[in-house]
This record gives structure tokens, sequence and C-alpha cells, in this order.
């Protein structure tokens, strides 16, 4: 009597996130990632660099050194070994938040090598902090997220409308025709979205950018001459500027930095998390906050820079609905071949600032519309979250709208709160414990969130957890719970 044959096993569910696309996709893809970040991830050798005055040789070391260390750190980040990566599609690049310390510390006497130690030091640290902030997850219900998310998005927005007018501190900007290409690629983009086939559309951004930087040659926006005078070979060796000093001022205002540029990381992969349907854990996030670390040790070494998550690829990730990681460390691939082959990064540096600034206001502006989406699963009846929310963005627009409101204040505060992400995501944090889980006025004991809401909070919801602190009572009852929302 023959044997039945078994039927067939069910074909294992592969998560978007772990999904491979085909090579060309992860080309297309990878390529529109390195695109939308270049621009920012050279400016800060440059303006480093440019301010100790460095010559052009110098600055194109830092550079090409940057792009291969950015892409070590994405790859890293993305694809993740042992506790170190947060095995989402997140783009590392170097963080902003230290400029104007690491200015100071090498006009101020110390040069590269006292920036070197301090960034070393504050990756060390970095590390040995990111047990520690994986616990504060807690904090970050969607009340929270959602108004960091908005923050993020908001605060990007100037930077593409800088590029858009011709690019910061050039001699033409704000011309009509640097707008008028910014509203071309951004007509294209939105075009190829529409109406474009699916595979296309998800690369809508990149179509953009080529077809914008296709129309910009023949009108003279393009300066391809330092393309010539790249090398086609660059090895990045370590301690290239001399072995690192460690001065304890310098080393202290880094380590403001690394707090200011974990708090915008945890933000950054929340954002991730919740737009590709993979909820961020405290241990994914003492993970990825440990690869922040431990990219910004590696960049103490090779002659660059802190690290950290690129908000601007987040944008890019909840517009084209791209998941998957591995699109992201195609992206690190890439950025690893620009850093080790000059000439190809002179031919992408070359992209002028309008065609970035008309990809920049969609995937920006992508960035706070997700903020918004978060902000709607929350309940907003009887209780004071519009009040959190309100003021968060408005504490965190402050330094964006007004560069200069914190100009007289101590270093260490401007590090902190000029940026506005920060500074948000500070405010929302208080502002969610002030009226969510501290007691409500009367003594009663009950959370303000929940004394107020429509919705009766979960049994159990409000046990008491380490500190005194409410177990998010408050805001289960006021929001649904994240995995809900999401």
């Amino acid at each position: 009597m023959p044997m039945a044959t078994p039927p067939p096993e069910p074909a294992r569910h592969v998560h978007p996130v772990d999904e491979i696309p085909p090579v060309h996709g992860l080309a297309a893809f990878g390529l529109q990632h390195v695109l939308a970040m270049y621009a920012g991830a050279v400016a800060v050798p440059l303006i480093v660099g440019s301010a100790m005055k460095l010559s052009p040789a110098d600055l194109a070391y830092l550079i090409t050194a940057d792009l291969l260390v950015c892409g070590i750190a994405t790859l890293i980040q993305c694809v993740g070994f042992w506790r170190f990566g947060v095995r989402l599609p997140i783009m590392q690049g170097c963080t902003f938040a230290a400029v104007s310390p690491m200015v100071l510390i090498g006009t101020g006497g110390g040069g590269l090598p006292a920036i070197y130690g301090s960034v070393i030091v504050a990756g060390l640290a970095i590390m040995l902090l990111a047990p520690v902030f994986g616990k504060l997850l807690r904090f970050f219900p969607p009340l929270v997220t959602g108004t960091v998310i908005l923050v993020i998005g908001l605060s990007l927005l100037p930077v593409a409308g800088n590029w858009a007018a011709g690019g910061a501190g050039s001699a033409d900007f704000g011309a009509p025709r640097n707008v008028a290409l910014a509203t071309f690629v951004l007509a294209v983009v939105l075009g190829v979205q529409r109406f474009a086939p699916a595979f296309l559309s998800r690369i809508a951004v990149l179509i953009g950018i080529v077809v914008g930087l296709a129309v910009a040659v023949p009108f003279g926006f393009t300066d391809f001459g330092g393309v010539g005078d790249a090398h086609w070979l660059g090895i990045s060796t370590p301690f290239h500027f001399g072995a690192p000093s460690f001065e304890a001022s310098a080393i202290a205002s880094m380590l403001v930095v690394a707090l200011v540029t974990m708090t915008e990381t945890t933000g950054d992969f929340i954002a991730v998390g919740e737009m590709t349907g993979r909820r961020v854990e405290p241990r994914t996030l003492a993970d990825g906050l440990r690869a922040d670390g431990l990219s910004t040790v590696l960049g103490g070494v090779f002659n660059t820079f802190p690290y950290t998550a690129y908000a601007q690829n987040v944008g890019l990730v909840g517009m084209t609905r791209v998941r998957s990681r591995w699109v992201v460390a195609a992206a690190g691939g890439i950025l690893v071949l620009l850093g080790l082959l000059p000439k190809l990064g002179a031919v992408v540096a070359a992209i002028p600032a309008p065609v970035l600034g008309g990809a920049g206001l969609v995937m920006f502006g992508t960035v706070a519309a997700s903020g918004l989406r978060t902000l709607a699963q929350v309940d907003f009846r009887g209780n004071d979250n519009l009040t959190v929310v309100a003021v968060s963005v408005a504490v965190g627009m402050l330094p964006v709208g007004v560069p200069t409101v914190y100009e007289k204040f101590p270093d260490w505060f401007q590090t902190v709160m000029n940026s506005g992400i920060s500074a948000g995501c500070l405010t929302a944090i208080a502002l969610n414990l002030l009226f969510n889980h501290l007691a409500a006025r009367g003594g009663s004991g009950v959370p303000a969130g929940a004394r107020t809401s429509a919705i009766p909070a979960q049994a159990g919801s409000g046990a008491p957890e380490p500190g005194g602190l409410s177990g998010g009572g408050g805001e289960d009852a006021v929001e649904k719970p994240r995995k809900e929302a999401f």
C-alpha cells in the first residue's frame, strides 16, 4: 500500500523588516537612502574642518573617512552582531549636535587630537549607558513618541528649505531659479509616486533626484570640477592626525552631546519601529544605542566624529513603505565604497542643493505626518494631553525658529536645548510624567490622566513600579496601547 505524501510545510512568515529584495531593488533603494543623507553626512566634517582652517587635502580626507565610517556604522546598526545593532532600517551619520562643541575644542588649542579623544570617551560612555536608556522605554508611550516624531519632522523642514533656496551661504541663495528647480524635483517625485508602477513609485525620490540632476546640468547648476581632482582610491588609517589627547573640559562637553544624541536616537528608533511594524523593546533599544557607541568609538579612531541615526532616512522609510533593513544595509555598503573611492563621492557631492531640497520637502514632511498619525491614536478627551503636545512642540520648535534664543546661556545648556529634537523630547517626557504619572491634585493617589479619562484603565495597569512611578496607568487610561495603535 503506497505511503501517503505528507502535506507540505506552511511557508515561514518573514517580517518585512527581514525581507531581502532582489539585487536591483537593493541597489536602487539603497542608493536612494544614500542620496537622501549624503549632504548632511559631509556637512559635519566640512563645517568642523573649515572652522579649523584645514587644508583642502585634509578636508577631503575627513570627508572620505566620514563616509567610510558612516557605511560601517550603518551595517552594524542594520545587520547587527551579538548585542550590537537595533536591526531596523536605520541610516547612521555624524550628529550635528556635536558640531559646536567640536569647533570650540578644535579651535581652542586642543586641535583634532583633543576632539578625537573626547569622541572616543563619549562612545565608550554611550555603550555603558545603553542598558540604562533601554529601561527608560516605558516613558515613551504614543503620546510622547508621536510628539517627538512630529518635532523631528518639523525640525528638519528648514533644512530642506535651505537646500531648495540654494544651500545656506551660497551666493545665489533664494534665487528664483533655485526654488524653481526644487519645485520641479518635488513635482517629479509626486508624479512618480502617484502615477508610476509600484516599484518605480517606491524609488520616487531617487528618480526625482536623477531627473533633477539631468535638468540641472545644462542650466549650469552643477560643478564637476572636484571629480577630476579627487583620487581614485583613499583609505582612512587610524589616528591619521596624531594620537588622541584626553582633556577634561573637552570630554565633559562631549558627554553632554552623548546624552543628547542618545535621546534623539531613541526617538528615531521608536519612529522607525512604528513605521515598520516591529516594536522597539528595551533590549533592542539598548542594542541600538550600544551600536551607536561603538560607531562613535570607531569615529574617534578613524578620524571622524560621533554617530547617530539620521532622521531624514526615517522619513524615506515612511514615504516609500520599503521596510527591509537589508535595503539600508546596502546603502551602508555603498557608503563604504564612496569612502574608499573618493571619485565616486565627488560625483555624488556635485548634486546641486535645490535638487536635494525638492526631495527633502517630501521626506521630512513625511516624518511630521507620521507623528500626526501616531497622535491620532491618543485620546485627548477630558485630560491634559493636548497641553503636553502643545508645549512640547512649542519648546522643540523654538530654537528652530529663533536659532539665537539661547546664545547667552552656558555651553552645556545650548548643546541640549539648541537641538529642537532633544528639547522637544525632554519636554514631552517631563510633561507626560507631570500630567499622567503624578498623583492627582487633591491627594487621591490616582494618576491625573486616569482620573479624567473617558476610557477605563485595564486591570492591573496602574501597579506601582520602582521609584514610586505609576506603571503606565495614566497612559493606558488616556490612549490606546502602542500595539493596538499600530
